[in-house]
């Protein structure tokens, strides 16, 4: 699978070897060392001063509000979040064009969002090459913050500017994406402190994506550099 390099994408670095060594300081911390400065063990990012903390999923790519019997609780403390609504992909974002192809990717992040609120991968999978280095990582960093009866709370992910970089009849389309990311406190089971609290980020993302069997996915993602 083609990845991204100075090559095919000159503003991004690769994810491979940045979440390598984000995904072995994660598993570090959750057997009880000191955490990463950063977020890798949500994104594999670095860290960026943040300027904002979203508030919420975003709102174009959830569900409508859950009815008053299930109504969404975010996690705290005491346990994990509740009846968190579910990403629905927009019917735009399902076509092989520079519109579907913008409101795929602010789907895909929410997906991802969702996945690190509540632990649950099924809807970013779908989306994503999970046998790539950069694919695995981010599948094996949310599997393991909720192993264990683990949970975590906030970092919820909001993406202000996409910005589609189309080119038409290509095989594979691209985006720069700014990304940011609520703060994150881990917990383990019976609620005791988990690693350190990743705080809130800002960061520029490169996003390949290729359109197969009549759908966009994502094959790879990494921060923008310089």
């Amino acid at each position: 699978m083609p990845r991204l390099s100075s090559a095919t994408f000159p503003y991004a670095s690769s994810r491979t070897a940045a979440l390598a060594v984000g995904l072995a300081l994660l598993l570090t911390a959750c057997q009880g060392g000191s955490a990463p400065d950063g977020p890798p063990s949500q994104t594999g990012s670095t860290t960026a001063s943040p300027t904002s903390s979203p508030a919420a999923p975003a709102p174009s790519a959830t569900s409508g509000a859950p009815s008053a019997s299930a109504i969404y609780k975010p996690a705290d403390a005491k346990g994990k979040a509740q009846n968190v609504p579910v990403p629905v992909m927009p019917e735009l974002a399902k076509e092989n064009s520079k519109a579907g192809l913008e409101a795929f990717i602010g789907y895909w992040y929410a997906t991802y969002s969702y996945a690190t609120e509540t632990g649950d991968l099924t809807e970013w999978m779908a989306s994503t090459d999970t046998t790539t280095e950069s694919g695995a990582a981010y599948k094996k960093a949310i599997e393991l913050n909720y192993v264990n009866g683990r949970w975590v709370v906030g970092g919820r992910i909001t993406t202000p500017v996409i910005e589609v970089l189309w080119k038409e009849g290509a095989d594979q389309q691209s985006a720069k994406v700014q990304v940011l990311q609520e703060r994150i406190q881990y917990f383990d089971a019976g609620g005791s402190p988990g690693q350190e609290t990743t705080p809130a980020y800002n960061t520029a993302e490169a996003v390949m994506l290729s359109y197969r069997d009549s759908k966009w996915q994502v094959i790879d993602n990494g921060l923008i550099v310089g």
